[in-house]
């Protein structure tokens, strides 16, 4: 699928200043923003068009998902994913960042005081359960073959009797790693003898550049003993570019630890509204070719990306990506100033700073824009890194 074959300009995108976006509003000025994990393309033209019927019936009370809502994200499991679930396994949330904080809650109910991840890692992993007073043991990931993943000796040493939770990231942010069934089967070993609770949050899993390569694996497809201790978070916004309208959902096979994560929900997790049940629908109903278009797309920009940096900056190293819109710059040889990322939005360049994901001297970048703004954020990386003292 070629990405003129929908009807979606990926060369285009719409002039966001001053719409109250994220991304581009917050920090003001001229900045081309690279930081926040949202693209700049509009959505499937299916999608647009389904929340325009939705807007039309005028009336946006409390919600639920319909019969036809549940059943496209069933659908999209068993077609995409081979994922065989039932519609009870579907806990809907307003969004995959309060359900780390759930997750967390449910582990502390189980009498954990510490949780376990592997950094860099998307901040809220770090910061979700502090919300439940845990500590957050943070184990780096490791080099092996040129690929990033788990020190295994490192896990085994840092667990703790009191850890009752491993949170996961697969495809993994920021790093773009597509994790492989044996490190997956290892992982799942891991977390059965040490009767650790399994978070995985696959919101990136429709993302993965080469399928055939790098197919992704679901925590779902682990081995069905292991299946009562595994919480599965997945979502449409990535991938379709939804993520205003706040809707994702956990997948929870085993019974009770699905009464338990809503208990933890409690009262203080928003109920999904009316928009994100339509357009999550929309998304995992028609928007095939437009996601291939994407695919092509942000290939093309990983490309561009890695040529530019080995031409212009060889002596920075970069992650090489297998998923997601996002590339892992090391920046250390450039100093580790803690200045640095400021030294970059000086001169016109929002990044996401690394050390918020554990890693400092990193930064993060966002591909999914069009490609001459992606240029012309590379002509002042290189401009600010010039002015370097």
């Amino acid at each position: 699928m070629a990405a003129n074959d929908v009807d979606v300009d990926f060369h285009q995108a719409p002039d966001r200043r001053g719409s109250g976006s994220l991304k581009w509003d917050l920090h003001g000025g001229d900045a081309l923003p690279f930081w926040v994990a949202d693209m700049d393309f509009t959505s499937p033209p299916e999608v647009v068009a389904a929340l325009e019927k939705r807007a039309a019936h005028g009336v946006f009370g409390y919600a639920y998902p319909t019969i036809e809502e549940k059943e496209a994200v069933l659908h999209y499991l068993r077609t995409r994913h081979r994922i065989h679930a039932e519609g009870s396994w579907l806990v809907w949330l307003p969004g995959l960042v309060p359900a780390l904080s759930v997750t967390a809650a449910v582990a502390r109910t189980q009498g954990a005081r510490s949780i376990l991840t592997c950094t860099p890692i998307y901040p809220p992993f770090l910061k979700a359960p502090l919300d439940g007073a845990l500590d957050v043991l943070q184990v780096p990931l490791v080099e092996e073959s040129g690929r990033l993943t788990w020190d295994r000796q490192a896990l085994e040493e840092a667990v703790r009797p009191d850890t009752g939770l491993f949170i996961l990231c697969n495809p993994h942010n920021p790093v773009g790693r597509v994790y492989t069934r044996e490190e997956l089967d290892w992982l799942g070993d891991f977390c059965a003898r040490h009767e650790l609770l399994l978070c995985s949050d696959e919101i990136h899993c429709d993302l993965i550049l080469d399928e055939e390569r790098t197919p992704h694996i679901s925590a779902l497809h682990l081995d069905h003993d292991w299946q009562k201790s595994i919480i599965t978070l997945m979502a449409a916004s990535k991938t379709y570019n939804i993520a205003g309208v706040g809707c994702a959902f956990a997948v929870i096979p085993d019974g009770n630890l699905r009464v338990a994560f809503r208990q933890a929900m409690g009262c203080w997790i928003a109920p999904v509204n009316v928009f994100g049940y339509t357009a999550t629908a929309a998304a995992f109903r028609h928007g095939e070719p437009w996601r291939q278009a994407l695919l092509e797309t942000l290939r093309d920009n990983h490309a561009f990306f890695a040529d530019y940096l080995a031409t212009h900056h060889p002596d920075l190293p970069l992650t090489k990506a297998e998923a997601t819109y996002l590339a892992w710059l090391d920046v250390r040889p450039l100093g580790t100033d803690i200045h640095l990322v400021a030294h970059f939005q000086k001169h016109g360049l929002t990044l996401s700073n690394g050390r918020d994901f554990g890693a400092p001297g990193f930064v993060r970048w966002n591909l999914g824009c069009p490609r001459a703004m992606l240029a012309e954020g590379l002509k002042r990386f290189s401009h600010a890194i010039s002015a370097l003292p």
